[in-house]
């Protein structure tokens, strides 16, 4: 991995002049006096005098000169900070942070600007950014419903204008609120800005307005606060060992040597490995991600040969982010090589931890102030940590003879070789079939009252009939069409008439341990899945209110508390165990060949596809009323039987067309 020169800034030139130079231009330093009160109380007013509109219809805010006027302000307010004291401040502005339910964190920011390091400021800037960006939403939703997920129509809503007033909220941006604007948040989250970029006068100067925020808010209703997100898929995602002092150490080594560092950027990294160290994990991951972002992006346009990209855009285009680095395409319809360069697992690493709804999404929650940052998990950072030294050794010019020498690194690496997507619908369908399996199994415990007692009820000699119908050719039929169905994707032989219940339960569990490609699949694909993940989740609900409600009239049983029809209900509820288990058994096997075949089969025409949907939902269909037939409320084990009857003749049916070649 090499790059044509040294790279001096991420910065675009015309940003780099707006950040780091124009509100520096001005040699004045504003009256303190006219912006804060010998009591602390922010003069919003003389504040806002300094904002400049353009002479357009709109009256849109002239950036730029409104940057340049408010320099001296923030000068002041910077020089201003710095000379009081931790006592000082708290005893000041303390009370005026307890609308954001995070005081602690704006005592570190002023302590990081009194301390003056530059990656500590940067730090603390991304985090008030989070914080007050969360915070902000919590206002707006005293007023409206869905709160806007980009900070910059946060700022621009009218429900915030309305709260604080709308100059208040064109001060705040300024700083925040478009890629025409200082844009501070973006700048850093999306780890354009390197540690000594953005004058920390800035910092100081979002402090201060954080303060008279809530002095706003102390005169009318205080936002209710928003419950943290949880992570909760820590054990999923589990790809590496844990990182211990000898793989720290390995990191360290590598930021020096791998070309995925940008130089100017590697403060950062010393910070983040020094955090991790000191278990502050929060604070590792904020650092490490935003530089995984632009490591990721020198990579990008070294391979799809677009060097000006590594710069920040201007404001009328697109900055290159992980959204259009992970994608297929290029902006011109190029293909993108980033993920011939990665290799499908790195890829799908980075996809679950980043971008599939439903699993982490580590930096939108973290870059949105949606995590606790005081609880944050050791596990996460670990496994980031651990993706960071894949790629700093993957652009490293030796790093394959490190590796050689080095059993600590070969373990880190040889974990993604096998790696599979956990969180993309398809790696969920997946688990949902695992989780299935686990509950159909457990059908062997189900308790029940004596032989004796079963028999003596009717609706044993109905049970017997059914079981023998049911275990007859129908059944035996749909299982070798299954199998015929198996055979392009799966090569061992395969006894159709042993395959009974818990044998085709096992069959399951090996065919999940085959690898699915999920980058990039086409929207019939996802369709599909998404069938199948409907019919997997009422299969699971069945099984669970099967299981669950035997075990309940066992103990009602037992305890003689059942009324006579209740007894006669339970008894039918144990004669249709057998023959649901075996029925549900073969649904999970179906979908779980369903999604293999999907995978490996090319566009359907309109016919085909309209075809195979309808055959799909129609499962969903049944396992929903079968859900709503085994719920506690419901019982109604008799319909259960002629319901199943009715869908396996269609499955049957589907699959006699399909193989006679009507359906494709």
């Amino acid at each position: 991995m090499t790059t044509t020169g040294q790279i001096t800034t991420c910065l675009s030139e015309t940003v780099h002049a707006l950040v780091c130079h124009l509100g520096l231009e001005m040699e004045d330093i504003a009256d303190l006096d006219h912006i804060v009160t010998a009591s602390g109380q922010v003069c919003w007013e003389a504040i806002t005098f300094y904002l400049r509109t353009l002479d357009n219809e709109e009256h849109d805010l002239n950036y730029k000169e409104s940057v340049r006027l408010l320099g001296p302000v923030c000068k002041a307010v910077h020089l201003y900070l710095q000379s009081l004291n931790a006592k000082q401040f708290n005893d000041q502005y303390g009370i005026w942070f307890t609308w954001t339910n995070n005081t602690e964190l704006f005592i570190d920011v002023f302590e990081a600007i009194k301390i003056s390091q530059p990656t500590t400021i940067a730090l603390y800037l991304m985090k008030l950014t989070a914080c007050l960006e969360r915070t902000l939403g919590n206002v707006f939703l005293l007023m409206g419903n869905d709160c806007p997920f980009l900070l910059r129509d946060l700022l621009a809503s009218q429900e915030l204008a309305t709260m604080f007033g709308q100059d208040v909220m064109n001060v705040l941006r300024v700083f925040l609120g478009s890629p025409q604007s200082l844009n501070l948040r973006n700048i850093l989250w999306h780890g354009f800005a390197a540690p000594a970029e953005i004058p920390p006068m800035y910092t100081s100067m979002l402090l201060l307005l954080t303060a008279g925020l809530g002095q706003i808010l102390q005169k009318g209703s205080m936002p209710l606060h928003r419950p943290y997100f949880r992570l909760t898929q820590l054990e999923e995602l589990a790809v590496f060992p844990d990182i211990n002092e000898e793989a720290i150490a390995l990191a360290e080594d590598f930021i020096g040597k791998s070309d995925f560092v940008v130089e100017i950027m590697t403060p950062y990294w010393r910070e983040a490995v020094a955090a991790y160290r000191n278990q502050r994990y929060a604070d590792c991951v904020i650092l490490l991600l935003p530089q995984l972002e632009t490591g990721l992006r020198k990579l990008f346009t070294i391979v799809n040969n677009c060097p000006s990209r590594i710069l920040t855009a201007e404001s009328t285009m697109l900055y290159t982010t992980f959204d259009e680095m992970l994608a297929k395409y290029l902006e011109n319809d190029d293909t993108n090589q980033l993920p011939t360069a990665l290799g499908d697992p790195i890829m799908e690493i980075l996809w679950d931890l980043l971008n599939h709804q439903e699993g982490p999404r580590i930096r939108d929650h973290l870059s949105h102030g949606e995590l606790d940052l005081k609880l944050f998990p050791k596990k996460m950072a670990s496994h980031i940590v651990a993706l960071a030294i894949v790629l700093l050794h993957r652009c490293c010019k030796n790093g394959n003879e490190i590796a050689m020498e080095n059993e600590c690194l070969r373990v880190i690496i040889s974990s993604t070789s096998s790696y599979c997507s956990r969180f993309h619908p398809i790696g969920r369908l997946k688990q949902q079939l695992r989780h299935c399996v686990g509950s159909l199994r457990k059908w062997d415990e189900i308790p029940g009252p004596s032989i004796e007692q079963v028999s003596e009820s009717p609706w044993s000699e109905y049970w017997s009939q059914r079981t023998l119908a049911t275990s007859g050719s129908l059944m035996e039929e749909i299982v070798s069409y299954i199998v015929k169905r198996l055979k392009p994707v799966y090569n061992e032989e395969l006894n159709t008439s042993q395959l009974l219940a818990e044998e085709q339960l096992h069959l399951v569990i090996k065919l999940l341990a085959n690898s699915i490609h999920t980058l990039y699949c086409s929207r019939t694909l996802l369709e599909v899945v998404a069938l199948l993940r409907k019919v997997a989740f009422q299969c699971l609900t069945v099984s669970e209110q099967v299981t669950n409600g035997a075990a309940t009239r066992q103990q009602q049983w037992l305890s003689k508390s059942l009324r006579s029809r209740q007894r006669q209900n339970y008894l039918r509820m144990l004669a249709s165990v057998q023959y649901l288990h075996s029925v549900f058994s073969l649904l999970t096997l179906l979908v779980t060949v369903e999604l293999l075949k999907a995978q490996i089969k090319g566009e359907m025409d309109s016919s085909e596809k309209h075809s195979y949907l309808k055959f799909l939902k129609s499962l969903v269909q049944y396992a929903e009323n079968m859900v709503t037939y085994t719920s506690p409320e419901k019982n109604k084990w008799g319909e259960t039987w002629d319901l199943t009857e009715k869908m396996l003749l269609k499955v049957k049916q589907f699959y006699n067309q399909f193989f006679n070649g009507i359906t494709s």
